[in-house]
């Protein structure tokens, strides 16, 4: 075949980063705006909900969902009872993925794109690649985030996150066929960075266990990026949980990148973004966007677009 008709197949790899994650959102958009269309999209994590939502065809229904949630929306998935095995509600979370991912009976394999996501191995650490069989059951088990979404059953093993293992899945487009990649690294900037705190008029709950919950969860959501006020005060339990895994997951990205890195890197800066504040979601995806456009021409050049 003629070199100068030859178009290498686009891989695009989504990673993990909790709500900076709807900047995948626009980053899709912005791709295809620019008739640059991936052949094969991988995701870890929040990377997996936003790839799984394109590649199923729910992209836009998933974007109207997140640009009109609010904070309350996002604490009506935590579950009151708070069970041992994270505080996430697992019946709604099922409802959200059939909702606006994909459902329950739509397969990998009947996609027109390839598909993949990672996910770990919670008791040997390994990683796993889901490539086939259930859509939304591969978006589950690369989404389990420790502490918050319990672990996913699958095939006799515990799956956690996937972004404890790779965060940005560049490995895993190669291996389905990409001849470049175009990835997503949500975690650049995130170290070191605090982020500033805006009060928000919201109403007083003082209902025993429900208040107990959603101070719980703010807790653990804002301590990722928390401006502590007194520095020889010890850090306390959510701020160090949090900050550990943080910095973790910023060396595992790196070392990965460095190992295999993508063809084209993009890094939203939106360090400043809690965990869970995906009520940030227009700020996130116009970032996105923007990345795209600042990186249009190396994007073109290697994929010759």
């Amino acid at each position: 075949m003629n070199s100068s008709t030859f178009l290498p197949k686009i891989g695009l790899a989504l990673g993990s980063g909790a709500s900076r994650g709807w900047s995948h959102i626009g980053v899709i958009k912005a791709l295809l705006r620019e008739g640059i269309e991936p052949d094969i999209v991988c995701g870890t994590s929040v990377g997996a909900i936003v790839g799984g939502a394109y590649v199923a065809g729910n992209l836009e229904a998933l974007e109207s969902w997140v640009l009109g949630s609010t904070r309350s929306d996002v604490l009506r998935f935590f579950d009151i009872s708070i069970s041992q095995a994270g505080f996430v509600d697992t019946k709604r979370l099922g409802w959200f993925l059939d909702s606006y991912v994909a459902k329950a009976d739509r397969n990998i394999e009947d996609l027109p794109k390839k598909f993949g996501t990672v996910s770990t191995d919670l008791d040997t650490g390994r990683e796993a690649w889901f490539t086939e069989g259930g859509l939304a059951d591969a978006v589950r088990v690369s989404m389990a985030l420790p502490g918050l979404f319990p672990a996913v059953r699958h095939k006799h093993r515990w799956m956690v996150d996937g972004g404890l293992v790779n965060p940005v899945p560049v490995s895993i487009c190669r291996a389905l066929g990409a001849d470049v990649v175009i990835a997503v690294n949500l975690n650049s900037g995130i170290i070191g960075k605090h982020k500033t705190e805006v009060q928000e008029e919201a109403p007083q709950d003082n209902s025993g266990v429900l208040s107990n919950l959603k101070q719980q969860v703010k807790e653990y959501s804002n301590a990722f990026f928390p401006g502590r006020e007194d520095k020889d005060e010890p850090p306390g339990l959510f701020y160090a949980i949090a900050n550990s895994l943080l910095i973790v997951q910023d060396r595992i990205t790196r070392s990965r990148l460095a190992g295999d890195p993508a063809d084209v890197l993009l890094s939203p800066q939106l360090a400043h973004i809690g965990m869970m504040e995906f009520h940030h979601a227009a700020e996130a995806i116009k970032e996105g966007e923007d990345c795209v456009q600042k990186s249009l021409a190396e994007i073109c050049r290697v994929t010759g677009r």
